[in-house]
């Protein structure tokens, strides 16, 4: 599936939701839906900063595509993390940097996200941006 194809999927999802509570709820089950993330993985190196809450992303090269990893200690945050990592999982870091995850302002998630919750979604999309940016350019080996 492209990813234009998962972002018209996650929007027909939260375009049906009548108001931002349900959406939400979505968040929440998508948290808890993420596979869980290796507890070796949570180090200090791998908290994203600015968010008030603790975020971990880990993400590895394989096969010339994105894989993710992630945890939070917050709900509403690990949701909106799960479904942007989601979003790029299994992807190439090309394709990473020429789509945005525009999709959630677009279905109404950003504008009732606190400042703290937002501050974790422009982390989590820079950490994920700098990694494929960092793959196109040589610095990321494959595992």
């Amino acid at each position: 599936m492209s990813l234009q194809d998962k972002r018209q999927a996650l929007l027909d999802d939260l375009m049906v939701l009548p108001d931002a509570e349900e959406r939400f709820t979505y968040l929440l089950q998508k948290a808890r839906k993420f596979p869980p993330m290796d507890t070796g993985l949570k180090t200090p190196g791998r908290l994203l900063p600015g968010c008030v809450s603790q975020l971990w992303l880990h993400i590895e090269l394989r096969d010339g595509r994105c894989w993710f990893q992630m945890d939070a200690d917050a709900m509403i945050s690990k949701g909106i993390a799960a479904v942007v990592c989601g979003f790029y999982q299994g992807e190439t870091p090309a394709d990473i940097l020429a789509v945005e995850p525009d999709f959630l302002a677009e279905a109404g998630l950003t504008q009732v996200l606190s400042a703290n919750r937002s501050n974790a979604l422009t982390s989590l999309r820079r950490r994920i941006k700098a990694f494929a940016e960092a793959c196109i350019a040589g610095e990321v080996t494959a595992n």
